[in-house]
């Protein structure tokens, strides 16, 4: 009888943290000075006074449960109309995390390993060269042959060599230019699949797995995705993440009914006083999470909510399991939030299959714990993860680039000055 109580009391124990269903609704937490923890208010509020910052959601999670959840300033300048807690950010890099949690999937199921070749699956991968000269007259190189193939390992790693088209290095913007690849960011009337051979058959920036470089490599993992399991990027999110989660304001195409959710978009003049962001400013139209699209950027293309993304991140912090879904196995999490790097400086912050990892030294210069892990968006979005005191944190914001951008940091001293224990 005692062996059974003790079996039923450890279910209990495991289903509360693993099987719970996250609420909205802020309840106190016995660990947290809520008082310490409404700063957080106090801070945004003054930058959004001083006309820092127009407008922010900050969520706060520990053990299983929201301790903070607000919006902050406004969803629109002109308007002033406040910011809601609920509003749906275009989250841009954002997207890398479950697009890499969706390959991982595949992973999973045995469909590749790590170290397997790309080209195995996308023939124009397979023989890559290295750019060795460039003629920034003309956008012509030279190349040599690459050392090695590109591997899943390399992509998941932004290790592979590839650039990034519009916010990559010169010679690369200006190569993919010529050649018609996408950055991803906004919408484009293209096949992705096309525009990843096309991609395949230019040359790498870098000997793949020798250097840190942020490109292409999750693109490149959502189309692998479509090749691999025969569905759209966007048909095999919901079904395989989004659903079973229960993310239900994440999208590729935002429903036209919830376009009222969509905060403005923000940049500043030169003067660095804040400006709205133009429909042609960096050939980036805001507005396009609600221009109905099939290229589908699995590096930049989601729009979603503080809460719906906060959802995803407690699945990896239980170990891949949410409400009584197994999303990913444990070991994966495991494998994804740990550092894959080995060329990384001693010290350094380092890069798992997916998210950067904090590494001992970060965690001395500032509040997150070493091991945590994180990432964030062009439009100014920003989460972390940290296993030590198992919380979860994000903050959002559609303002890029911001010359006061130091409040992300400052709201991340205060939430761990509020720690009691």
């Amino acid at each position: 009888m005692k062996k059974y109580l003790l079996f039923l009391l450890l279910f209990c124990i495991s289903f509360s943290h693993y099987g719970q269903v996250l609420s909205p609704s802020i309840k106190p937490h016995p660990s947290i000075d809520n008082q310490r923890l409404a700063y957080v208010d106090t801070v945004l509020k003054q930058y959004v006074d001083k006309n820092w910052l127009t407008g922010a959601v900050t969520i706060v999670i520990k053990d299983n449960q929201v301790i903070h959840y607000k919006g902050h300033g406004y969803a629109d300048l002109a308007s002033k109309k406040p910011m809601p807690p609920d509003a749906i950010f275009r989250i841009m890099s954002q997207t890398k995390g479950i697009t890499s949690v969706g390959i991982m999937q595949l992973y999973e199921k045995g469909k590749f390993s790590l170290d397997q070749s790309i080209g195995d699956f996308i023939p124009e991968f397979k023989k890559p060269k290295v750019i060795q000269d460039y003629n920034p007259a003309d956008t012509s190189f030279t190349f040599i042959n690459a050392k090695r193939e590109i591997t899943f390992r390399d992509l998941l790693t932004h290790s592979s060599g590839l650039g990034y088209a519009d916010i990559g290095s010169d010679r690369m913007k200006a190569i993919y230019a010529k050649a018609g690849v996408p950055s991803g960011l906004g919408t484009f009337r293209a096949n992705l699949l096309e525009k990843m051979k096309i991609l395949g058959k230019l040359p790498l920036e870098h000997q793949p797995g020798e250097k840190f470089t942020y490109g292409l490599n999750t693109d490149l993992l959502g189309c692998l995705i479509e090749v691999i399991s025969g569905q759209s990027l966007e048909e095999y999110l919901q079904k395989n993440i989004f659903d079973p989660l229960g993310m239900k304001d994440t999208y590729f195409n935002v429903p036209a009914e919830k376009a009222s959710r969509l905060p403005s978009v923000y940049t500043e003049d030169a003067q660095k006083n804040i400006i709205a962001w133009a429909p042609t400013f960096r050939n980036i139209n805001p507005n396009y999470p609600l221009d109905k699209k099939s290229y589908f950027s699995g590096g930049a293309g989601l729009s979603s909510t503080a809460f719906d993304y906060a959802i995803f991140l407690q699945m990896l912090l239980n170990g891949g399991k949410y409400n009584g879904k197994q999303i990913l196995g444990r070991r994966t999490v495991e494998l994804m939030t740990s550092p894959q790097l080995d060329f990384i400086k001693e010290g350094a912050d380092n890069f798992g299959l997916g998210f950067s990892i904090t590494s001992e030294r970060s965690s001395h210069l500032h509040g997150r714990n070493k091991g945590s892990f994180n990432w964030g968006g062009y439009y100014g979005t920003t989460y972390w993860v940290d296993p030590k005191e198992n919380m979860i944190c994000l903050i959002m914001t559609q303002h890029t680039p911001n010359s006061h951008g130091d409040y992300s940091r400052k709201v991340e001293n205060v939430i761990y000055s509020s720690l009691l224990r």
